[in-house]
């Protein structure tokens, strides 16, 4: 391809149809003066102008150079019109959709573009039969010659030049991303073989149903060429005519069906514009038009009509490019097409790394520095290399914006807005690729593509997750797609679906020993068209169908009889017939109460799957869909392995995220409707379900998913509800992501309950999390941050939490946390001001004498504390006995832990006469108090096992050794048998403890 990258960019699928759907363009509003001027023939002098032959009026000379002069000025005026559509055109097309805005930083079309494969084709390679599904033509076809865009009106093989161009595609290729970039191009002068560009959108032309001519149409849609469109057809401008997505017009050629017409000025309708410019009868070439307009009507009409060409081929003014999907293809004869040009997506694995590095490496892809960026691209790029099932899925450009707004928002969201989930990701995916296309526009049901995959590929996914199955044989597919096919008109949309959308969804499996199954493209879309099969309520028995096709059918036999039976009424007064009119009505009634039982399945299926205690200790599904995208670190599975049983956890969370406002809205413009009493009515019925479920104590990973599910949800009630019964949230272990601190902070956010116990220990949080979590913290009684690698930024962020007036928190454990001398100092303020917290615990937190001695110097200044951890600080006998004198004065704090720290062993001693009774605090250094064990030893000896993963062993080891010094020494003095057994039972634990650190085992 010789120019597979360009300067300027744009998105991978953002379709024409929602840029051309107005009337015209930005800053080209119409008023009177413009309704005046181009309504009707008024707009006559430069028509007339453009074609005067001669007449009596004035002499030659004189009639010369009026027209010299009205050409002039009409070449000035041309060219400043056009200048201002390239301007209009490039500030219209650089717009980006909301999508693109809401997830992820939005690109300008001049910043990121990778073209895609382009290959030459032809009308037989298009109509010849394949004995397989057309998803095997996703392979490179190296036999075909691959073309750049700027080349596709290049001459052909045998010398000819090239008018038409019919550029096919299927669903998600890229197709109008390509258009768009053409016509960008074109306004930044890149395309120099185009004096003008006109794009229409087919979409746009399908909905028009009165008569216009070609130069009354260029004008409405853009008013800027008011002054150019007279010229088409008179003049040796070269034009471009742009038809985006051919699909959606019922094109006729036949001359019954469409009349031939050359006229520019004549009002025909739409669909005859587009025949009769792919015709070449209208606009054609020059010498071509003075040709026709000598010849005999009768043989002008039959030469063009059947394709056949004049002597004189003239000069190539009108060319024109159309975009289709395969199916539609077909609809242009092959003899008015002078190119077929095929788009192979990213069939080149370089050119999807290409894509990701273009667009991951963006300044608002990342947070402090690039190296989060480069991590990330490199744990992609080598799962692609792997030959990786994400390798064939960004074979389609669409897929590759698919997992770089995924990676986007699992990686780089800091705070989540409320309609961001990743359900509106998939929603927004499809309606970006969709936009509420019908599948096929000849066929008279009109059924939308999206409503017809929710029927088959839905329930293809649907039961794939309910057998546990992702891979599916070709009879599984003809199982789902054509066991119920009994009219023409349904054969004939699934062979329309075959060749245009099942590529875009399912694709042939990569992994040895599978090649012959296909999977779908994105592990998650599978999940995605379950929920959505589901929640539309495709899922039903027979007897529903019929119950459903009966109820309809007496439904509007009783409107139809309603009537006679009131005409009947009147003429003859009997009484019976109100009855009959009231038994015409039960039944409909009936199945409306019974399909009220349908909502409860969908809600009691939502439920079960979302508290599945076979998925309890699976990663949670934001780590799962990581996983998906960037695989699994480590060596590769051998191919004779078994595999691990497949997990379905994200199915119920997009069953969720399917029903709130804003995706139903979505699924609406893609043709699949889920009314809002059908929403309220399945919140309402799973509602008691998922909050007793919820009360039962789930694993932190279950419990994340739980919390996902009620974001994806976006039903603040609902949400409100489920949250209050949870008194204790433990996340322990999950790897908190900024998206996922955004998400637990909104959901528990709506309720506004104090929690009795937080647990985030080793949740790989930071000061930016800490700052995420605010409001949260504020209302925890207990609250864990122990193992995140919390440092003095971090306890800033504590500092404010403790002083805040409304803080709620009185049990704080920083254990195992690089706290320092300046955390220390942050904390050491906030305890001065706080009037909440009554233990606090400092274990293994690097705070050395310095932070010690910043702690006991604003001790006195708090008024709560009762129980303060130092143990495993590296603190000598200065600092230790500072911190002791210090707690003596203090008016509630009787406990502090002194253990495994430096002290001396005088220091012992000073600090082993310490009396609860005397000095009114207890610092607890050994496992022994005087001639007996201590009271404390077990919570010493259950902290220290908690720990040894974390601390340093031969450190660890050496404490130990001394503590069972000390516990021999002190059975050694007494006398008490008791006392005795107490001391060889806690000497036992402590020579466990070292046994195992001397194996290596934790």
């Amino acid at each position: 391809m010789s120019r597979a990258i360009q300067g300027r960019g744009c998105l991978p699928w953002t379709r024409l149809g929602p840029y051309l759907r107005a009337a015209s363009l930005p800053g080209a509003a119409g008023g009177s003066f413009h309704g005046k001027i181009l309504g009707g023939d008024s707009f006559s002098l430069p028509r007339s102008c453009v074609r005067h032959q001669g007449g009596p009026q004035g002499p030659p000379a004189q009639r010369g150079s009026s027209r010299h002069g009205l050409d002039h000025l009409r070449t000035v005026a041309s060219s400043d019109a056009i200048k201002k559509h390239q301007k209009s055109l490039a500030a219209w097309f650089s717009n980006q959709p909301s999508e693109e805005r809401q997830f992820g930083p939005s690109f300008s079309l001049d910043a990121v573009h990778v073209d895609p494969v382009i290959r030459e084709s032809s009308l037989e390679q298009i109509l010849k039969p394949s004995p397989e599904l057309p998803i095997r033509h996703q392979l490179q076809r190296s036999s075909r010659r691959v073309i750049s865009l700027q080349n596709l009106f290049d001459a052909d093989a045998c010398g000819r030049q090239v008018k038409n161009v019919v550029l096919y595609g299927t669903v998600g290729t890229g197709k109008s991303t390509l258009i768009k970039k053409m016509v960008v191009d074109w306004c930044h002068g890149l395309l120099p073989r185009f004096e003008l560009v006109i794009p229409f959108s087919c979409e746009d032309l399908s909905h028009s149903r009165v008569p216009i001519s070609l130069r009354r149409l260029v004008t409405k849609k853009y008013q800027h060429l008011r002054d150019v469109a007279p010229l088409l057809g008179a003049s040796n401008l070269k034009v471009l005519f742009i038809l985006n997505g051919l699909e959606r017009l019922n094109l006729d050629f036949r001359l019954a069906g469409t009349e031939l017409c050359c006229d520019p000025s004549e009002p025909i309708a739409p669909s005859a514009i587009v025949v009769n410019l792919l015709r070449k009868y209208l606009l054609p070439e020059q010498g071509m038009g003075k040709a026709l307009r000598c010849a005999l009507p009768g043989q002008a009409l039959n030469q063009r009509a059947s394709g056949g060409s004049f002597s004189n081929p003239g000069v190539l003014l009108a060319s024109i490019i159309v975009t289709a999907r395969p199916s539609a293809v077909r609809r242009i004869p092959g003899k008015y097409v002078g190119r077929y040009a095929e788009i192979c997506g990213f069939s080149d694995t370089n050119l999807q790394k290409l894509y990701f590095q273009m667009r991951l490496s963006q300044p608002g892809c990342g947070g402090e520095g690039s190296g989060e960026q480069e991590n990330l691209l490199e744990m992609l790029w080598r799962n692609l290399e792997r030959q990786n099932q994400i390798a064939a899925a960004c074979f389609l450009p669409s897929y590759c914006w698919l997992v770089c707004t995924t990676l986007h928002f699992l990686y780089f969201t800091r705070t989540v807005p409320p309609s961001q989930t990743l359900t509106g990701i998939y929603t927004s995916f499809l309606r970006l690729n969709f936009s509420g296309e019908v599948l096929d526009s000849t066929d008279p049901t009109a059924v939308s593509m999206m409503k017809y995959v929710a029927k088959t590929v839905g329930k293809l996914a649907h039961e794939g997750v309910m057998s546990r199955q992702t891979c599916f044989s070709e009879e599984d597919l003809r199982q789902c797609l054509e066991v119920e096919m009994k009219t023409e008109s349904e054969l004939n949309l699934l062979e329309v679906f075959r060749g245009d959308v099942f590529p875009f969804f399912l694709t042939p499996c990569v992994q040895p020993g599978r090649e012959h199954t296909f999977v779908f493209t994105i592990p998650a879309m599978q999940e995605y068209l379950a929920a959505l099969y589901v929640v539309l309520g495709e899922k039903k028995t027979l007897a529903q169908k019929v119950g459903k096709e009966l109820s309809e059918l007496i439904g509007k036999v009783s409107e139809d009889a309603a009537v006679v039976l009131g005409i009947v009424s009147k003429v003859l007064p009997l009484r019976f017939l109100p009855v009959l009119f009231n038994l015409l009505k039960i039944f409909p009634r009936f199945f409306s109460r019974l399909s009220g039982k349908d909502r409860d399945t969908i809600a009691r299926t939502m439920a079960e799957e979302l508290f599945k205690e076979e998925d309890y200790y699976n990663d949670d599904v934001l780590d799962q869909i990581n996983s998906s995208i960037l695989g699994v670190e480590g060596p590769l599975r051998h191919p004779d392995e078994a595999p691990d049983d497949e997990v379905f956890e994200l199915f119920p969370i997009f069953m969720g995220g399917l029903l709130s406002r804003r995706n139903r809205a979505l699924l609406e413009q893609l043709g699949c409707s889920i009314k809002n009493l059908a929403a309220l009515e399945i919140a309402e019925a799973m509602k008691k379900t998922v909050i007793r479920n919820s009360r039962k104590g789930l694993p932190p990973s279950e419990l994340m998913d739980y919390l996902f599910f009620l974001h994806e949800f976006q039903n603040e009630r609902f949400t409100a509800e489920a949250v209050r019964s949870l008194r204790t949230v433990n996340l322990s272990s999950v790897k908190l992501t900024p998206l996922k601190c955004s998400v637990l902070a909104s959901v528990l956010g709506t309720a506004c309950h104090e929690v009795d116990e937080l647990n985030l220990t080793s949740c790989n949080l930071d000061a930016g999390s800490l700052r995420t979590l605010f409001p949260v913290l504020l209302r925890c009684k207990v609250l864990h941050l122990q193992l995140n690698s919390l440092g003095p930024d971090a306890c800033e962020e504590l500092r404010a939490l403790l002083l805040h007036a409304k803080c709620a928190v009185s049990d704080l454990r920083l254990s195992n946390n690089p706290v320092g001398v300046q955390g220390a100092r942050h904390l050491a303020e906030a305890l001065a001001g706080n009037r909440s917290l009554s233990r606090l615990s400092l274990l293994h937190a690097a705070l050395g004498d310095r932070g010690a001695e910043e702690i006991a110097r604003r001790l006195p200044e708090n008024q709560q504390l009762q129980e303060l951890n130092l143990g495993y600080n590296s603190l000598t006998d200065a600092s230790a006995l500072s911190v002791v004198e210090v707690a003596k004065k203090h008016a509630t704090l009787d406990k502090v832990h002194l253990y495994f720290n430096d002290i001396s062993e005088e220091g012992k001693r000073a600090l082993h006469s310490l009396r609860m009774e005397r000095d009114g605090v207890r610092a607890l250094v050994f496992l022994t108090a005087g001639t007996d064990v201590s009271d404390y030893w077990s919570s010493i000896l259950s902290t220290v096992q908690r720990n040894l993963p974390f601390w340093d062993r031969e450190r660890v080891r050496q404490h130990l050794a001394l503590l069972l010094r000390d516990l021999e020494s002190s059975r050694r003095q007494t006398g008490n048998p008791w006392r005795k057994a107490k001391f060889l039972r806690v000497e036992s634990e402590v020579k466990r403890m070292l046994a195992k650190l001397q194996h290596g085992t934790p």
